[in-house]
């Protein structure tokens, strides 16, 4: 366990705690913790998980900027929204489809440690990110799956402390999962 997993271990709780509370300081403690934790994954040779950190680079600068500007003179803060039934199914079936290409690409081309499951990480965090940066609920469920699997993988490549963190940011998916349900308006909690 190096130095550097554990601070990217904390930054990581630090920073989930902020989303669940909707605070903006979320995002500039997310680009430090994916900045450091990209350098994790590439050593452990999880190029997917790695290339994933860019990503969430930039999503973060995006989440910021949203958040921020989706205030107005009437509203101090974005509102949490849910997504329709046809749109789950979209995000599912895109991503599904998007972790057997990836997968497959990695397989053949890279000495990727698991290539599939690091795609389906790679995938879903990437349209959980999105989900957050847009304040759609269900950003949380896609979360705690991607957890589920995130501790698997990591555990395996004896990354304790970031399976560790997974099992961490899995509980806080519910927490976060609850305390954005009820600030729902209300007759879209349903």
């Amino acid at each position: 366990m190096s130095l550097l997993e554990l601070i990217g271990t904390g930054l990581g709780i630090v920073g989930v705690t902020l989303m669940i509370r909707q605070n903006v300081w979320t995002w500039p403690v997310g680009l430090v913790q994916v900045t450091v934790s990209a350098w994790v994954f590439y050593s452990a040779k999880l190029y997917s998980d790695t290339i994933l950190q860019a990503f969430f680079f930039g999503l973060q600068v995006y989440g910021w900027w949203h958040w921020v500007s989706g205030r107005s003179a009437t509203r101090a803060e974005l509102p949490v929204t849910r997504l329709r039934i046809q749109a789950r199914t979209g995000w599912v079936v895109a991503g599904a489809l998007a972790t057997w290409g990836w997968g497959e690409f990695m397989r053949r081309n890279t000495d990727a440690a698991l290539p599939f499951w690091d795609a389906f990480i790679l995938i879903f965090s990437l349209i959980a990110q999105w989900l957050q940066a847009r304040k759609r609920l269900e950003n949380w469920v896609v979360w705690m799956v991607v957890n589920i699997v995130a501790t698997g993988v990591f555990w395996q490549k004896d990354l304790r402390a970031y399976a560790a963190l997974y099992l961490v940011f899995l509980g806080l998916a519910v927490a976060g999962h609850v305390s954005w349900r009820k600030s729902l308006p209300e007759g879209s909690r349903g």
